[in-house]
């Protein structure tokens, strides 16, 4: 594994795990053993909660992955503030931004009716966030399926693609709400899995063992100059047609 936002892989370890541990194999296997064990926890915790916070989604991901990470729970603004992080095309929210971005999925979700209606939006919400250094998509899907419980349906991930998914995710971080990972998702969307069956239900979804697909990158500070550019363009292109509208006018008045 490359990713080394610490800068101390060689004395510490993958993200300064708790064992220490380099060899990827191992961080992989021993990633998904905490992250099944904590299942039962994690949806008792989130099930115990009125409406969904962000804390709440820090603290998921801590009891996820607190026995492998000593800074699980902790966002990217606590443990990395001063670097930028992307996965494949996709450049994530600034570190500063990232609660922003998952709190307005949350907003959107604690509306039944637009949960059950947008729940690709939700999701790509929670996912350009990414608040933490790894876990984001482990910790985003138990989330998920508990938002989508209470709004009275499930996805069955199992159907999907894992390509094709990726794909509809780049695209709707790229453009929020313009309906890209809605219409993938729709012929997936099924009735319910019931609470006591969330656990069996996020465990079967495949793809979540870290053992395929790309990993995450540091692709500078985010005070160069060149990443501040990317940031300040990525959200002009992610305002919505209205906010777009709303601040070219301004432009012109002044």
């Amino acid at each position: 594994m490359s990713f080394d936002p610490f800068g101390d892989f060689e004395t510490r370890g993958y993200l300064r795990n708790v064992f220490g541990e380099k060899d990827p194999n191992i961080i992989k296997h021993l990633e998904h053993s905490s992250f099944v064990a904590g299942l039962p926890e994690a949806f008792k915790y989130l099930g115990s909660i009125r409406q969904l916070s962000y804390d709440d989604v820090l603290q998921t991901h801590k009891i996820l992955f607190g026995d492998i990470y000593p800074w699980a729970g902790q966002d990217r603004m606590q443990s990395a503030s001063e670097i930028a992080v992307s996965k494949g095309t996709v450049l994530f929210a600034h570190p500063k931004d990232a609660k922003a971005a998952v709190e307005y999925g949350l907003k959107l979700a604690s509306d039944g009716m637009v949960m059950s209606a947008r729940p690709g939006e939700v999701m790509g919400y929670l996912a350009f966030g990414h608040p933490f250094l790894d876990g984001n998509g482990r910790t985003i899907m138990v989330v998920h399926a508990e938002l989508a419980e209470r709004a009275g349906f499930s996805v069955e991930w199992t159907g999907t693609s894992k390509a094709a998914y990726l794909n509809a995710l780049t695209q709707e971080i790229g453009r929020p709400g313009a309906g890209h990972l809605d219409a993938y998702l729709k012929p997936f969307l099924r009735r319910p899995v019931g609470i006591e069956n969330l656990v069996e239900h996020v465990v079967n979804t495949r793809g979540l063992d870290g053992s395929a697909g790309e990993e995450n990158r540091v692709l500078g500070k985010v005070s160069d100059a060149e990443l501040q550019a990317r940031y300040a363009a990525q959200r002009l292109q992610r305002q919505k047609p209205e906010e777009r509208e709303r601040s070219d006018r301004g432009g012109r008045e002044r």
